[in-house]
Order: structure tokens, then sequence, then C-alpha cells
């Protein structure tokens, strides 16, 4: 579903929130930023498919511009996949990628907040794709029975949540005080906190996804962390990437950095300073991102 994350914890995907975001506007950079993180995926789907064969239908639950949905029909080529999401432009993008790369015979879309768009699905998912959606809905545990029971009969839940926040700056940037990124992440994870604490309905749960899983009356059934890992010098996408993301951290948190990081930060955003993340050959994107299986038995 959508949502303008401004930290990396979160890339490659999107989510809903209650703020006024132009998606339309939002869908070029969302789209581009989730085929940048192609590589990790297609090492999941890989992984998805040996866990579940040949399903019917495959639902990607907060699908935003569907790279990762076309991705999941090209992995599974005897599937319908859905694409869900509660931004009609993002499903508008969705629609468009899957008529270009093929696969719109089989490929729909379905408008709606989760979990209860699920209601509109015509027949069980064989295949319940939840990228980075969960943690943006308040109850997540309610959510989780909600996924449960749209699954068929030896269906699988494939959660993506957790991993470690990407990194692709030295320790050192040669200028300012080291580990810039450490404390960016400190702040992010308040910024998290506060995040779910305003979600309507929230709950607090620990982050046990297995344990959360099972509760919502599935097995789990594995758990692995997949990553992606463009070295230095790192790739013109990879470039872009790394500056909107730290646009987004600026404008999201920036009141909240003391005055040397700030300006440490202005200087890695400006074009025009060769030691900017523009430029700079040191910079690199690491990062690392977990999903979480689970089956239905009964």
């Amino acid at each position: 579903m959508a949502h303008n994350h401004h930290s990396d914890r979160h890339a490659g995907h999107h989510h809903h929130d209650h703020t006024d975001v132009d998606w339309a506007e939002m869908g070029p950079e969302l789209e581009a930023q989730a085929e940048l993180f192609t590589p990790l995926y297609e090492h999941t789907m890989a992984w998805l498919a040996k866990r579940q064969t040949e399903p019917g239908l495959i639902v990607d639950a907060g699908s935003g511009p569907g790279v990762i949905a076309c991705l999941l029909a090209d992995e599974f080529p005897g599937a319908r996949v859905v694409a869900i999401d509660a931004s009609e432009p993002l499903l508008a993008r969705a629609g468009a990628r899957a008529e270009r790369l093929g696969v719109a015979d089989r490929f729909g879309t379905l408008a709606g907040e989760l979990p209860d768009v699920l209601d509109d699905l015509d027949y069980p998912a064989d295949l319940l794709w939840v990228g980075r959606t969960l943690h943006h809905l308040g109850d997540q545990r309610a959510a989780l029975a909600a996924f449960a029971a749209r699954l068929a009969v030896g269906g699988t839940l494939a959660l993506q949540e957790g991993g470690l926040s990407a990194r692709y700056l030295p320790r050192d940037v040669g200028f300012g005080r080291p580990g810039l990124q450490a404390r960016l992440d400190a702040l992010e994870e308040e910024w998290f906190a506060a995040m779910r604490a305003d979600l309507p309905g929230t709950v607090v749960e620990t982050e046990d996804w297995p344990a959360l899983l099972a509760a919502a009356g599935l097995r789990p059934s594995g758990t692995r962390t997949f990553l992606l890992d463009l070295p230095a010098p790192t790739t013109d996408r990879a470039r872009a990437y790394v500056a909107a993301t730290l646009t987004r951290t600026r404008d999201g948190i920036g009141d909240h950095l003391e005055a040397d990081d700030r300006a440490t930060l202005d200087r890695l955003l400006d074009p025009d300073d060769t030691a900017s993340v523009h430029h700079r050959p040191d910079l690199f994107l690491l990062a690392a991102q977990t999903v979480y299986t689970a089956v239905r038995t009964k």
C-alpha cells in the first residue's frame, strides 16, 4: 500500500499512510527504486518457488507500482497474479507494467485498504506476498489473521519484515563526525516507533514474526534473509536511490539532527560538491531484507 517512507530500512517497496501524497507523481521514483532491488527479489522469488509449487492465485498485498507483482508473475508462469493497493495511480502503473512485460493476460489489480479489501478476492490465494506492508497496519496480529483467512488450505503467506538498515557510505566520509549513518538509524527508529504509535487501532506487539504467524493459525515454514550488494563504484541508479533516500531523511528528521550532522548531510546531498553522493567513488549499496513463510494447514 502506498507510503512515502523516508527510511531506507523499508526500501524497494512502499506502503500506505494517511498523509496527502501525490502517488501519480511519486510513481516513477517508487518504480525505479523497486527495480533497483530486483536482484534481491529474484532470489526471493526463486526461494518461494521451492516452498509453494504451482500456485493458482498469487496476491501481492500492498503492491505499489507492481514491480514485485510482475516478478511473481514471471517466476510462476502458471499463476494468476492480483496486485492490491490503496492507490489507484500506482495500480495503473502496475497494470501498464504487466502489459509491457507480456503478463497482462493473467494479471489483475484490486484497489482498497488492507486487510478488508481481501474479502473482494474471487477465491482464496495460494501465495500471499505481504512485503513491508504489515507494519503500517495498527493491529498486526488481527491483520495476519485476516491474511491467513484468505489463504487456501496448503497456501503460503510470505511476510517481508525486518532485515538490516541499508548501508551506502563508509563510516568516515572524510568530513563531519564519523558514524553518521548509525546516528541516522537511531533517529529513524524513533520515527518508526512514533509512526506505529499514531496508527489507528495500533497494538504493541513483540516483533516475533514466526510466533505471530503461528498465532494466526499458520505453520511457520521458513525464514531467510536476502542481500542486495552493489559495491563501489556503484551504478547511477543506485546513486539516485541513495540521494532520494537521504533527501527524504533530511526532510523527515533533519530538524532532529545535531548541527554538524545536518551540515554533513547537506554536503553529501549537494550535487556541486565532489564529495557528495552524486560523485564520490566510494558510494555503495548493501541491504538485507528478511522474509518469513508460513502455511495454512487446515
